[in-house]
């Protein structure tokens, strides 16, 4: 979380602009395409929840908000270019005659919500740090399984024991979903399957390493 050191600034507002841009909060200047904000607001209910303060450059600069239209096109993002429907909640502050909006997005039991892209397709997206992402293949699966029950076996199959063990030896830098494939005799809906379940039982956790997802066991998980 890149923090900025601006003291001017009073109460919730000035807090907020002080924690910069982080998982659960971003800063835009101004809203000017409905499509593009729509990612934004997939990748915040599919995380964790987030704040979206408009009017506010990324230097944590107040701009102020030029008119209700910019409310109207981050309501417009969330019903016409998410899918399901992303929940939102508006409040606005003020500040030196400037206005800003904030835009509370709660993290969702409805996932996954998608947004519709460039290329005119349907795609998940994932809050990390201060970016967003697509959805990996684990995250699909794993919210395709959040209605089901978690509880840990008594006893793991030989091809999970596999893939933990595969995943525990590849330490601090993780494993991509691609090269733990080649190590299974499992197909790759299956090894995602597999995976998506030891991320479930807190065995396994899915980070971002070098511009891409890795699976990494508990122990050598990134911490903080």
């Amino acid at each position: 979380m890149k923090q900025i050191p601006n003291d001017t600034i009073p109460g919730y507002l000035g807090k907020c602009i002080r924690e910069g841009e982080h998982q659960q909060q971003d800063f835009k200047f101004a809203i000017n395409d409905s499509r593009k904000i729509a990612e934004t607001l997939s990748a915040f209910a599919n995380t964790d929840g987030g704040r979206l303060l408009v009017g506010v450059k990324d230097n944590g600069k107040i701009a102020g908000i030029r008119s209700d239209e910019e409310m109207y096109m981050i309501e417009g993002a969330g019903q016409i270019y998410c899918k399901p429907e992303v929940p939102m909640e508006f409040q606005t502050w003020e500040y030196n005659n400037k206005l800003v909006l904030e835009v509370w997005v709660p993290a969702s039991p409805g996932r996954p919500h998608k947004a519709k892209t460039e290329d005119g397709f349907w795609k998940a997206f994932v809050r990390v740090d201060d970016a967003n992402f697509l959805a990996s293949p684990v995250h699909l699966s794993l919210w395709k399984q959040q209605d089901t029950p978690s509880e840990i076996p008594g006893e793991f199959s030989d091809d999970e024991k596999v893939l933990l063990r595969k995943i525990s030896d590849s330490a601090d830098e993780g494993i991509t979903l691609n090269k733990l494939c080649r190590y299974s005799t499992l197909d790759r809906e299956e090894v995602i399957h597999a995976v998506a379940h030891l991320v479930r039982w807190e065995l396994v956790y899915i980070e971002r390493k070098n511009d891409r997802f890795v699976l990494v066991a508990e122990g050598h998980r990134a911490r903080g």
